[in-house]
């Protein structure tokens, strides 16, 4: 048994969230943001292009993680502490990251995916919800909290159930049913036999595998393994695979294959890595990193991932043509970790230390070590 009680949090998920996203920036600042650069970003970096193109999959890594840690600290937890733990974790940095990309066209004349939107549509972006009132995210990369938000919803189901690993076996093998019939099954029917939309909304038959691979691998890791938990993996792993190549394929064909310079064999990779390096997790095998900085850079993963356009939408314009290309995207890069340690060390952490339950913060001022499945601070969220 592994067992994630003999350690605290765990630094080679942060290490790794920390990589997703710099993984979904390369992808955007050296492939995807042509409005901002004014010409094809794989033209500027071609010798790199095909690997950055790769990191429009660090969201799903994200959701691997996601499933891993969100049921790694619900376990033992009632409703009310997983609710306000997701409240506090998701919002703060969110509502700035909105508030940066208002000011951003309304203060500046940038244009580039200005998603042009009313002061009534920017409130409703503040709720997260914009999506199910069928508002346009004021910030394209939203789209995955609107998959997260549905996730949390669902693992709150098992929360009052009460999570135990009986409940969570019969929890996944009904979220894995669901999702293979709404992979293999749902396109056969007629139309009008099943509302498509309301599978996607409950189902998430894309996401899905990530979600339910991570939770097994949480379990291996907590447990230990079992043919049962591995064939959860192995089956996340296969529509996984799927899902992928369907979701890469799509951005190519809508690009051109010159500006997404990503082939089949390559999403098959990555993928594929992506699972081997969660099972090491799993098992163990990367407990050795246990740098302290590596917990900041999973702090300030999330803001990151919220603040790298809005800072790519202000600098790169100012900079492309008075610096090389390398040295607009490295700069910009840099800004926006910077920015996100701002944001993660004077908006994040004091509002968690301020929503902390009352006798976790007492048991902090006598040095008693956490418990490392009632962390708030664990989260997976970009």
């Amino acid at each position: 048994m592994t067992g994630t009680g003999a350690r605290g949090r765990l630094a080679e998920l942060d290490l790794l969230r920390f990589l997703a996203a710099l993984a979904v920036v390369a992808f955007h600042y050296l492939v995807a943001f042509a409005s901002i650069w004014g010409e094809r970003p794989s033209d500027l970096f071609p010798g790199v292009a095909p690997l950055a193109g790769l990191g429009i999959l660090g969201v799903e890594l994200f959701f691997v993680i996601s499933g891993f840690v969100i049921l790694m600290t619900v376990w033992g937890r009632g409703i009310g502490g997983f609710a306000r733990s997701r409240l506090v974790r998701l919002y703060p940095a969110y509502w700035l990251s909105i508030l940066a990309v208002a000011g951003v066209y309304g203060l500046t004349r940038a244009t580039a995916l200005d998603p042009k939107l009313t002061a009534g549509e920017y409130a409703v972006n503040l709720s997260m919800l914009q999506r199910a009132f069928g508002v346009t995210d004021a910030n394209g990369v939203y789209w995955s909290l609107w998959v997260e938000l549905r996730f949390y919803v669902l693992i709150a189901v098992l929360v009052l159930a009460g999570v135990t690993m009986g409940r969570c076996l019969a929890f996944m093998g009904t979220w894995l049913a669901a999702t293979l019939a709404a992979t293999f099954l749902v396109p056969l029917l007629q139309p009008g036999d099943l509302p498509e939309y309301l599978v996607d909304l409950v189902v998430m038959p894309k996401y899905a595998p990530y979600f339910i691979a991570g939770m097994a691998l949480f379990l291996i890791h907590r447990f230990g393994s079992t043919f049962v938990l591995w064939g959860f993996v192995a089956a996340g792993y296969c529509l996984a695979l799927k899902s992928a190549v369907e979701r890469v394929a799509g951005r190519v064909e809508a690009a051109g294959a010159k500006a997404m310079p990503v082939e089949e064999w390559m999403v098959f990779a990555a993928i594929t890595v992506m699972f081997l390096v969660m099972a090491a997790v799993a098992l163990g095998a990367l407990s050795r990193l246990t740098w302290s900085g590596l917990t900041t850079l999973g702090g300030i993963t999330y803001p990151l991932y919220l603040f790298h356009t809005p800072v790519a939408v202000l600098l790169i314009p100012a900079m492309r043509d008075t610096l090389p290309a390398w040295a607009t995207a490295i700069t910009t890069t840099l800004a926006g970790i910077a920015i996100s340690f701002v944001v993660y060390r004077f908006a994040e952490r004091p509002v968690q230390r301020l929503f902390r339950p009352r006798s976790r913060r007492a048991g902090t001022r006598r040095a008693v070590p956490r418990n490392p499945e009632r962390a708030d601070e664990k989260t997976s969220v970009p």
